[in-house]
């Protein structure tokens, strides 16, 4: 018969990997919640509208890349592929504007889109971010942006550069565009044909071009938005760059950066870093005004950012910050039918009030497998019960770091264990 694999573009995350995903998980939470973010999950699929009339029809997103299908009722439904979209529906959904002038809300969720699979990008993917709504003033701008900045080096990431822009208020667009249009449609034929379509559809996706010969073009004859934006925008965007200056928090204007997205507003950033090469980005987000409105609820101003947790975990392995971890804290070694019984319940007693992970054998192996199994699991200690040590009421503890054993009473065992069972994260290793 012949083998199910997995679906190209997704992948399985074994015990020992997961592991190293749930202590990433756990900073996001501890960094986020530092900073007055509540977390905020979604559904896994919504009406494919949402993402049209949000993301921008003509978006790569939109156009190329999403899940979508119709359901028995004749509803069209679409996997997520992106955050900014479902959270915005829920913000609006249950009036949490109502509630509060002003909401923190940060997210860790997978996504969904039909692109070329590589490293660090996959079919099914991951992601978290933080969505602010309510306020328009700069200094939400700046706080986004520094969470956006900060979080790399609580993972050990210094290496890193953040890209800003802006890209103004959706009023200064419609001129813009025309301008845009105008001065690149006498070099079309040396545009691609993809820049083409979008010259005549959303001339602002040409921006997003992979050629390199597109973007030596666009260096050589595209006006920048950020130099036609209103003397209010950039007002704002100023006030930004100030706010930024006074954190300490370094930056790299990027006039061509406009994001990939239709719905940004004013202010957009991206952080790389070298350390993940030509594929360098790290996260990037904005602020996006009108988004709240164009979804059917009250204006709202608002700025997120989202980041790939798969880049971040190769940014971490190409500096060589992860190791494989251990799934066990003691492996008892059983042998015999009694001792098999009293190591189940030894087992439970040391996890229930130690908090230890233990590991029992069921495979009745010889104590020279158990032993190896041990080590294989990354456990500190085993501890060894057989017949013997049954009667005589004595557990052989054996370090498996530095070889030590010890005869431990069975009633003085839950004592002699003291091991801590806070996990190192990532960044400890750097």
């Amino acid at each position: 018969m012949e083998q199910i694999r997995s679906i190209k573009g997704t992948r399985d995350i074994l015990p020992t990997e997961a592991l190293q995903w749930q202590e990433i998980e756990e900073i996001i939470h501890d960094f986020m919640e530092l900073h007055g973010y509540g977390e905020i999950r979604t559904p896994a699929f919504e009406q494919t509208n949402l993402f049209t009339r949000g993301v921008g029809a003509e978006t790569d997103i939109v156009s190329k890349e999403m899940y979508s299908w119709v359901d028995q009722g004749g509803e069209s439904l679409t996997l997520k592929p992106e955050l900014t979209a479902p959270v915005v529906r829920s913000f609006i959904q249950h009036n949490l504007a109502g509630k509060s002038p002003i909401n923190r809300l940060y997210y860790i969720d997978s996504l969904f889109r039909r692109e070329r699979p590589q490293k660090g990008r996959q079919r099914q993917f991951h992601q978290f971010g933080i969505e602010a709504f309510g306020s328009p003033y700069p200094e939400q701008d700046a706080e986004v942006i520094a969470i956006a900045y900060k979080i790399w080096s609580v993972f050990g990431i210094e290496e890193i550069t953040l890209h800003l822009n802006s890209i103004g208020s959706p009023e200064i667009r419609p001129e813009y565009l025309r301008v845009l249009r105008e001065t690149l449609t006498p070099h079309a034929d040396k545009f691609c044909h993809t820049c083409n379509n979008r010259l005549k559809t959303n001339a602002l996706r040409v921006f997003d071009c992979k050629s390199e010969s597109c973007q030596y073009l666009l260096d050589e004859h595209a006006p920048m938005i950020i130099d036609h934006i209103t003397s209010e925008d950039r007002e704002h965007f100023d006030r930004v760059c100030e706010l930024l200056d006074g954190m300490g928090i370094a930056y790299r204007l990027n006039k061509k950066m406009v994001r990939g997205l239709d719905y940004y507003t004013r202010t957009t950033f991206e952080i790389t870093s070298p350390v993940l090469g030509a594929q360098n980005s790290l996260c990037g987000g904005g602020r996006y005004d009108r988004l709240v409105e164009q979804l059917g609820g009250k204006t709202t101003p608002a700025i997120g950012f989202a980041a790939g947790i798969e880049r971040l975990l190769l940014a971490l392995s190409k500096k060589e910050a992860l190791q494989e971890n251990p799934i066990a804290d003691i492996y008892m070694v059983t042998l015999g039918d009694a001792s098999l019984i009293r190591s189940l319940s030894i087992a439970d007693d040391l996890r229930r009030e130690k908090g230890l992970r233990v590991i029992v054998e069921t495979l009745r192996r010889s104590l020279k497998s158990q032993m190896r199994e041990a080590n294989r699991c990354g456990a500190n200690y085993a501890v060894i019960l057989g017949d013997n040590e049954l009667e005589k009421q004595v557990a052989l503890v054996k370090n498996m770091k530095d070889g030590e054993q010890l005869a431990i009473p069975l009633d003085k065992l839950e004592e002699a264990f003291s091991i801590s069972t806070e996990h190192h994260h990532p960044a400890d290793e750097s």
